[in-house]
């Protein structure tokens, strides 16, 4: 039976715990030699670009998925930038098992690539955040660093202040003291952890903006055309990577390369390395890292394995995904 999941489906299955246990497992996979995600393929649309994304991922037996999103930044109020569907099949017999909605899985899985990220590469004691960029992706950053790190203060910077300030408000409510951000500059010297999740074109994140021992996850820049952090502040932080080829395409590194201020040797790990203790994390309180983060895959599967197991289990179907009776 093919299981139809919509985003209030995965929505009601999954804790932001979950995701990140799930992206942990496949980054942990794919160090080991179980899993495999091949380079993104990209379409041009009118005003955006559909992004699809495949891997396989070994369990109990093999799954693979398939993702298909539209992401269009120029959307009305009301309309998701980002926007599609995941296919999750079954490896050895090709059937289909689950058509989820992938709005939620990739808000979330992404926002949990940034959580594990900083359980290694974050001071552990990093008390106030900086998001910029206060759309769907913010608070999703916002609830998953909030599980790993003892957040008290955070601050919201977004052109539209309407965005920003609803982003603070829901720091509020999680009980940490939130403010909108009037500078970039001032809030970003004040804070120990940055998110920079916008659409921007040119990098608006420089050296003398971020302190040592800040933590930055870098999320926007997914495609070719994006870029947030200046190739002279990558080449001061230790960057870490979450897929090497797919950052150098179109990540952050990418246009750092370009500029010539790093070269690909420079990249200090891959995530799912260090997450597999075959490279090191934060060693030091004073190091700034960096987590090029454009999205891969392997989280997009695991995630699907995870939704699917648990919705398995409120059915009450056998889970072919773990392969054990829900």
């Amino acid at each position: 039976m093919t299981l139809l999941l919509s985003r209030a489906d995965i929505a009601a299955l999954m804790r932001p715990a979950d995701y990140l246990d799930a992206v942990e497992a496949g980054l942990r996979s794919a160090e080991q030699g179980l899993a495999m995600a091949p380079p993104p393929l990209s379409l041009a649309g009118d005003g955006g670009k559909f992004h699809a994304k495949g891997a396989s991922l070994r369990l109990q037996r093999l799954l693979v998925a398939l993702k298909l999103n539209g992401n269009f930044p120029d959307n009305p109020a009301g309309r998701p930038t980002i926007q599609g569907a995941i296919l999750l099949c079954d490896g050895g017999n090709g059937s289909l098992l689950a058509v989820m909605d992938s709005i939620e899985v990739t808000l979330r899985r992404t926002a949990a690539a940034s959580a594990l990220a900083a359980r290694f590469l974050a001071r552990p004691d990093s008390r106030v955040l900086l998001v910029c960029g206060c759309g769907a992706q913010a608070v999703a950053q916002l609830e998953a660093l909030a599980e790993i790190l003892p957040l008290r203060r955070c601050f919201a910077w977004d052109r539209d202040s309407g965005k920003a300030e609803a982003l603070a408000q829901a720091a509020r409510v999680r009980g940490l003291d939130a403010a909108v951000a009037a500078e970039l500059g001032d809030a970003a010297l004040a804070s120990d952890v940055i998110v920079t999740c916008t659409t921007a074109r040119e990098p608006f994140l420089t050296p003398g903006q971020v302190r040592p021992g800040s933590f930055v996850a870098a999320v926007g820049a997914d495609s070719p055309d994006k870029n947030e952090v200046h190739p002279a502040l990558m080449r001061e932080a230790r960057v870490v990577v979450d897929v090497l080829d797919q950052c150098l395409a179109m990540g952050d590194l990418g246009h750092a390369v370009r500029a010539g201020a790093m070269r690909a040797e420079d990249v200090h790990a891959r995530l799912g390395a260090i997450v597999a203790g075959a490279a090191t994390g934060r060693t030091s309180d004073d190091q700034i890292f960096i987590f090029d983060s454009t999205g891969t895959a392997l989280q997009d599967v695991a995630a699907a394995a995870a939704i699917y197991e648990r919705a398995c289990r409120r059915d009450g179907y056998a889970s072919f995904a773990f392969g054990r009776a829900a």
